[in-house]
């Protein structure tokens, strides 16, 4: 859910909005769009609920090519959905519930089965349990496919867990959150890389 708003507010205020919409996203369904849209060969894996919002995530990601069919339909939890304010200059903020997707366990890997390592790469991201993420991670090792962590929403990551990750996608703030560097400019963006290199 979009909104769009001439400043970001601060704590405690509220700011009247302009253009609302509700679309599909998710960090792991967009980066599923966009490599279906680039020409990918996509398996989607998440939990969602039995409700509207997850109905429109797995009907729009089948619409582009994406196949969900190993996705896991949550009767007991509702579908995870973000509130994104967007002020006039693009800058965002963004919070997010869950919901059936922080119910996804490692134990729920077993029913992607073959899908979820049929191809040459598996990308995930931090918005599903990280005993999730780090299992999908060692499968898709076991499997010899190559791996790539969009590092967000950002939190400590363990080394064990880094050490499985083939591609490493932060954006500014996820890296100096990784790296304890402020990513200001090109400068400081090369030693935070380093920093997440050793």
């Amino acid at each position: 859910m979009v909104i769009r708003v001439p400043a970001l507010p601060r704590p405690g205020e509220t700011v009247l909005g302009g253009e609302f919409a509700i679309n599909g996203g998710g960090k792991g369904a967009n980066q599923a769009l966009a490599a279906a849209r680039a020409g990918g060969a996509v398996t989607f894996f998440a939990r969602v609920g039995d409700d509207d919002f997850g109905r429109r995530a797995l009907d729009g990601l089948g619409a582009a090519g994406v196949d969900t069919g190993p996705c896991i339909v949550d009767a007991d939890s509702p579908s995870g959905v973000a509130q994104i304010l967007v002020d006039a200059g693009g800058e965002n903020c963004i919070a997010v519930a869950p919901g059936a997707n922080a119910r996804l366990a490692p134990g729920d890997l077993a029913a992607a089965g073959e899908h979820f390592l049929a191809g040459n790469l598996v990308l995930l991201q931090l918005e599903t349990p990280l005993a999730t993420v780090a299992a999908a991670l060692g499968r898709a090792r076991d499997a010899g496919c190559r791996t790539v962590l969009n590092p967000a929403p950002a939190q400590p990551l363990p080394g064990e867990l880094l050490a499985l990750v083939d591609i490493l996608t932060p954006n500014e703030s996820e890296a100096e959150h990784l790296t304890g560097i402020a990513v200001s400019d090109d400068a400081s963006a090369a030693a935070a890389a380093e920093a997440m290199h050793r």
